[in-house]
């Protein structure tokens, strides 16, 4: 048997998301998540550096995806082409219909605290960075990689807050293909 429970890492998200619609973010400590999810604050710390960090768990799985994806795709296809394909990839294997509720309450909390929307942004920063890298690998001049990186991120935001919105019920890799063909069509192609 295990010196921990199982399942607190799961149990702890929860109480968390609960606790910040609840109260907010910043009305929520980690002494009340520990509590809620039935453990200790010094294993709240075992699995996460603070309270931020409950809510942007898994963003180096999802960009470690992406560019994986982006890398696997046949190098004659053309960058924007590419990043759509490894969206797909990753909206599949990240986003399925059971994470739906969770996302769109996470996104609620994330909407309504400046300090959290400014860490979703240095997250979507560095996953432009990482894309723009893996292009550029893949043999695209780096101005090329930045402007197809930072399109390609964009279709990802747009489409993932047309995902969380009320009454949706498409899957997210809809909206991203939806969204990739709207910026053709504004970009002239």
């Amino acid at each position: 048997m295990g010196r921990w429970p199982t399942g607190s890492r799961e149990r702890l998200q929860g109480a968390a998301l609960a606790l910040f619609v609840e109260r907010g973010y910043d009305e929520t400590s980690v002494a009340d998540i520990a509590a809620r999810a039935g453990v200790t604050e010094r294993t709240f710390y075992r699995h996460f550096g603070d309270k931020r960090e409950v809510l942007f768990d898994g963003g180096h799985s999802l960009e470690n995806a992406i560019v994986e994806s982006l890398a696997s795709c046949p190098p004659d296809l053309p960058p924007l082409d590419a990043i759509g394909q490894a969206l797909d990839h990753a909206a599949a294997r990240f986003f399925d219909d059971p994470r739906l509720p969770f996302a769109r309450e996470r996104q609620s909390v994330i909407g309504a605290n400046p300090e959290l929307q400014e860490r979703e942004s240095l997250k979507m920063t560095s996953l432009t960075a990482a894309v723009s890298r893996c292009l550029q690998t893949r043999g695209s001049d780096e101005t090329t990689a930045r402007l197809a990186a930072e399109m390609g991120i964009g279709v990802f935001k747009v489409a993932f807050a047309c995902w969380v919105a009320p009454g949706n019920t498409e899957p997210l890799t809809t909206h991203l293909r939806e969204s990739l063909t709207r910026l053709r069509r504004v970009a002239g192609q």
